[in-house]
């Protein structure tokens, strides 16, 4: 995303969080197609994916008011929305156990910097060269967790590795990502 376009989405969300609607418009407009891909790669049901797109936005309408600029970018605001809406979804249907003390935390609205470079990342290509320089291990712990929203416990049972040994292969992972990518 070009420093115009992230200082014109800014703008917009400023502007949703004084009830303009014009400005959620533009905030639609801007990241709607991310943030579904998002959630269609959780959910793996494209109805379903534009129910909760609808949710997600109802939700940002909702708490632009929190949205704070200082804190991170709005794109990966509103895709930690998305994120958790879907993952929701699928706790409510039962798709996702809800395992108590060891799902992926719910990131705040000041998510951390680890979230916002992996959620804003435009360059896929980068992303998925530097994947692949990651171990086999934290490559795929990733891909599960953040791209199909495993939690710690489905991901631990999904590759048969103990719960602590996959939360240390997500960490180094992401650490090798963010070096890699020179986040």
């Amino acid at each position: 995303m070009s420093d115009a376009r992230r200082e014109a989405l800014r703008s917009a969300m400023q502007g949703m969080a004084a009830g303009d609607r014009a400005a959620l418009d533009m905030v639609y407009a801007m990241t709607s197609a991310k943030l579904f891909a998002t959630i269609v790669r959780i959910v793996r049901v494209r109805e379903r994916a534009e129910d909760l797109l609808q949710e997600t936005y109802v939700k940002a309408w909702q708490r632009a008011g929190r949205f704070d600029p200082a804190r991170g970018s709005p794109i990966t605001w509103l895709c930690t929305i998305a994120r958790n809406t879907a993952l929701n979804d699928l706790r409510r249907d039962g798709r996702l156990p809800v395992d108590a003390g060891d799902a992926l935390p719910e990131v705040a609205d000041d998510a951390a910097p680890h979230d916002e470079w992996l959620c804003d990342l435009q360059d896929a290509e980068a992303l998925h060269r530097c994947l692949e320089t990651l171990q086999a291990d934290h490559r795929r712990s990733i891909r599960l967790a953040f791209f199909e929203g495993l939690t710690h416990s489905e991901l631990a049972r999904r590759i048969d590795a103990p719960i602590g040994t996959v939360k240390s292969w997500i960490r180094r992972g992401l650490s090798g990502l963010k070096g890699c990518l020179g986040g």
